[in-house]
């Protein structure tokens, strides 16, 4: 398929059929299928920031927060910053800046509507990933959102997670992916820019170089 073309009906995958019969639709099932966890696994999370925990913070400069309401799809949506930029607060509760994005507010509308929220840290080179899951909460307290200030710019707010489960992941996900082997990077020419797959999505009516171009104004102007 060409780059700036929209899919034709062969480029569109066949669809496939599910057994209905073969569908895992309880618990029960499930555990039917997995060998039984062992109890170190199953009791390894603990309920506050111990002091790896808020090292490994204190080095992401990436993670992934996912959240969802009753009414909703779920949604998982990426944070990133300078390493450190999550401020752990206290033992039982961390903080970080919302920073300017597409103002669709996935992440602060399902967390209104429903606070539980999955946080995934990752370092860059380190293969061992932090989770943490727990309630959140938004705030515009004004000492808060001064601890996030860059180049002047305050956030517009700051959510803040009480801590419920925190645990260290293993690096089979990583291994398996080599996320962070250069020789596996993809060059980013291998895909259509963002302004062309937005214009084959049909969602703009302007020509893709117009909005690749704004898109990097913006990436310029509103980091912060």
């Amino acid at each position: 398929m060409a780059f700036g073309s929209k899919l034709s009906s062969e480029d569109k995958p066949e669809s496939f059929a599910l057994a209905g019969d073969k569908i895992i639709a309880d618990e029960a099932a499930l555990r039917c299928v997995y060998p039984k966890v062992s109890k170190p696994i199953r009791d390894k999370a603990i309920d506050y920031l111990d002091e790896f925990a808020q090292r490994f913070i204190s080095l992401s400069p990436f993670f992934c927060i996912g959240t969802g309401r009753p009414d909703g799809p779920a949604d998982v949506s990426p944070r990133g910053g300078e390493a450190g930029f999550v401020h752990v607060l206290d033992s039982k509760r961390l903080a970080f800046p919302d920073r300017p994005g597409n103002n669709r507010l996935d992440t602060l509308t399902n967390l209104v509507h429903a606070p539980a929220a999955g946080l995934l840290f990752l370092i860059p080179g380190i293969e061992e990933t932090l989770r943490i899951n727990g309630t959140a909460s938004i705030s515009v307290h004004d000492d808060l959102m001064d601890r996030f200030v860059v180049g002047g710019k305050r956030p517009r707010s700051v959510i803040i997670v009480e801590v419920a489960e925190v645990y260290l992941h293993c690096s089979k996900a990583l291994k398996r992916s080599e996320l962070w082997n250069p020789e596996k990077h993809v060059v980013r020419s291998t895909l259509p820019s963002w302004g062309e797959m937005l214009r084959n999505q049909g969602r703009a009516f302007v020509p893709a170089r117009l909005i690749d171009f704004v898109i990097k104004q913006d990436a310029k102007r509103n980091l912060y």
